[in-house]
């Protein structure tokens, strides 16, 4: 979905007062959706935004310069796929139901604000997805047309049958069998071309199959062609539709060579050669019967995803060589357990990335595959794992997800599975997390706790650490600038992104003491450089919870004191959407801060209705410019506008700018002609631990 990505809302608002288009837009912000907002306040505005790229309209029922039932009218008639949500001042039934007569999907309360963020989110979402149906649609019909033009011209014999009966062949086919065109054998019953002694058994194979079976990865059988021959042959099944009908997709190959050394081949074929468990694409295939079943016939299966803990640092302590002698060692534990019991028969395992193993569990409800997590921690734990010449203990971080009807999709439940492992490893690892569809509530409220307690045990250790990113003047100022960035260190080396754990950080109250943590560190780190005579400026971001804070500012102070740092060398920076909502809380820290010097930066700058106008109210020292400007600069002339526009009326009201997430030396220039003042991204350098940028 959208909003879970990186995409940006397209929003088309239609209100009386730009004030309250702002607070719409700011809600929207403020749950984390990226919004790129145009209002229109006429018909004619209106007609000309609806002529470039949107994704969904916002219209107050109770405009008065352009009313809902003509702006309704207009989104109607543009011809595109658009979404129209009424914004109410009250709602009553009359309301209702006009604006849904009038062509609204929905209707949202204006002073409830998370009743418009539902709308939002669920139309957006249905967007979305029937986006992505017509893109998978015409994706399905160019794909029809490819295979059928590779079938053709496949050395593979292969047929379509429906019902027993052929319906395509290619010529490969026609070939093998003696026939020179398709019209001699379509409506022909495939049994016709299987040899008496095996028909009968051929034929509760394709009952099976009817009833939505499984069939065999190979089926050997003897065949026989137009004049009778016999021959040994192999068939492999896939489900498949042809001409919008579904069908059997039946490849036939003639076997030359012993039948057992053709099914040791194909079981070679189908496995990882390192741990002995089936390989990736065998796995998928059983993997997208399982989803098929799920779909189709309501069947519960389980998915597990197992990778074990701290790998690169096992690697570093048992030689990279080991590598392979690793994961064989782990597979064969895992295969060990799965053969065991009331196992054996319904679990598969199998090799599904460079270190992650996976295991389907088949017939399985909720309460087994939790359960088969439990035992495979416990076989994990059971004992040292022998490794080559050495030994060692090994935890795993398991994610899984319950494969039933509401989540039949392949690319779903991978991706739920790893969100599982990712997610048991960013609290420790040495547990799991399984997706279940019918409780994601209980499963978010334990990732919740979880990462609750890490936060708590972060905040009371210590563990929050800051990186640096230059930011680099571009008229000749030397001076030494960066960004100080917070991550999240667990203890095994691999950092954690504020954006994995900032949203429940907010809900548990624990952004002040982020905020109090990340801001002694950057003083103190300031407090050192000047101290090696090298007087560096940092950028820190503060979170909305400063503004609530009235003691931040007296901390900031005594922190500037006992670290010997004037207050000119600090940059305290907040996001242009929390301080459009929080203008007078934003003025009354601006000026608290001010006592003690230090300079105040705006973010995600331009993304506003007006952001110019917070300007007439605040004045920031910096303003940084919305990256969605940015990342596409050398190839958007409005985009070029929008930054020229920024760094000249900042420049007339004597306050710097900022472009973040520079990508290529093409935006580099385009940046320094508009008058930017600093530049920073992966282009001119990476975030790091220390700040060893040469600005001369």
């Amino acid at each position: 979905m959208s909003m879970k990505q990186d995409n940006a809302l397209r929003l088309l608002i239609v209100d009386d007062r730009v004030e309250d288009a702002e607070a719409l837009v700011s809600g929207l912000r403020n749950a984390g959706i990226a919004v790129r907002p145009v209002r229109a306040a006429s018909a004619e505005e209106l007609s000309a935004a609806l002529a470039g790229p949107a994704d969904l309209v916002l219209a107050a029922f109770s405009a008065q310069s352009l009313p809902f039932a003509e702006a309704a009218h207009l989104v109607a008639s543009c011809g595109k796929d658009l979404p129209l949500v009424a914004i109410a001042d009250q709602l009553d039934e009359a309301l209702y139901d006009a604006a849904l007569t009038a062509g609204a999907r929905a209707v949202a309360v204006r002073h409830r604000p998370q009743q418009v963020l539902s709308q939002v989110r669920n139309e957006w979402a249905d967007l979305d997805a029937r986006r992505a149906q017509r893109r998978l649609e015409a994706r399905v019909r160019e794909t029809e047309r490819r295979c059928d033009s590779l079938i053709e011209s496949s050395r593979d014999p292969i047929a379509y049958i429906h019902e027993g009966m052929h319906i395509r062949a290619n010529a490969a086919y026609l070939e093998m069998f003696g026939y020179g065109d398709f019209e001699d054998i379509e409506g022909m019953s495939l049994l016709d071309m299987i040899a008496p002694q095996h028909v009968e058994g051929f034929k509760q194979l394709l009952k099976s199959m009817a009833k939505g079976e499984a069939p065999p990865p190979r089926y050997e059988v003897e065949a026989r062609d137009l004049e009778g021959n016999a021959f040994p042959a192999s068939m492999e099944f896939t489900q498949a539709q042809y001409e919008g009908e579904a069908c059997l997709q039946v490849v036939f190959r003639r076997q030359e060579f012993d039948p057992e050394l053709a099914q040791e081949l194909e079981e070679l074929r189908q496995r990882d050669q390192v741990t002995g468990l089936l390989n990736r694409p065998t796995f998928l295939r059983s993997l997208e019967d399982a989803v098929d079943d799920a779909g189709q016939n309501n069947g519960q299966h389980g998915l597990l995803m197992i990778e074990p803990d701290h790998y690169h640092r096992l690697l570093q302590d048992i030689g990279l060589e080991a590598a392979d002698a690793l994961l064989a060692s782990i597979g064969q534990r895992l295969q060990a357990l799965l053969q065991q019991g009331d196992l054996a028969g319904r679990a598969v395992a199998a090799r599904f990335s460079e270190h992650t193993l996976a295991v389907l569990l088949r017939g399985s409800d909720y309460a087994g595959t939790c359960a088969l997590a439990e035992r495979i921690l416990a076989a994990f734990a059971a004992d040292v794992f022998q490794i080559g010449a050495r030994s060692s203990v090994i935890t795993p971080s398991i994610g899984g997800v319950q494969i039933g009807e509401k989540i039949a999709s392949v690319s779903q439940v991978l991706a739920k599975a790893a969100q599982g492992v990712e997610s048991s490893s960013g609290v420790g690892g040495n547990r799991f997390e399984v997706f279940d569809p019918a409780a994601v509530d209980r499963a978010e409220e334990e990732h919740v706790r979880a990462w609750v307690a890490r936060l708590r045990e972060a905040l009371d250790n210590g563990r929050f650490v800051l990186h640096y990113q230059p930011v680099i003047n571009l008229q000749g100022d030397t001076g030494a600038t960066y960004e100080a960035l917070m991550r999240l260190d667990p203890g095994d080396g691999q950092l954690i992104a504020p954006t994995s754990f900032l949203q429940i950080a907010e809900e548990h109250d624990l952004l002040g003491e982020i905020d109090r943590a990340v801001l002694g560190q950057a003083i103190a780190a300031i407090g050192q450089r000047l101290a090696d005579n090298r007087p560096t400026t940092l950028v820190v971001k503060v979170s909305q919870a400063a503004l609530d804070d009235p003691q931040l500012a007296e901390f900031i102070g005594q922190q500037l004191q006992a670290h010997g740092v004037p207050g000119e060398y600090l940059v305290l920076q907040l996001p242009e959407a929390k301080v459009f909502t929080h203008l007078k809380a934003t003025q009354a820290f601006a000026e608290a801060i001010g006592r003690f010097d230090c300079r105040l930066s705006l973010e995600q700058f331009g993304m506003g209705l007006d952001s110019f106008q917070l300007l007439a109210h605040l004045k920031p020292n910096l303003l940084k410019i919305d990256r969605s400007f940015i990342e596409d600069l050398p190839r958007s002339a409005e985009s070029q506008t929008r930054v020229r526009e920024i760094a000249n009326r900042a420049r007339e009201l004597g306050i710097r700018t900022i472009a973040e997430h520079v990508q290529d030396a093409a935006s580099m220039s385009i940046l320094f002609s508009s008058g930017v003042d600093y530049v920073q991204g992966y282009f001119l350098a990476t975030p790091g631990p220390t700040m060893n940028y040469d600005f001369e």
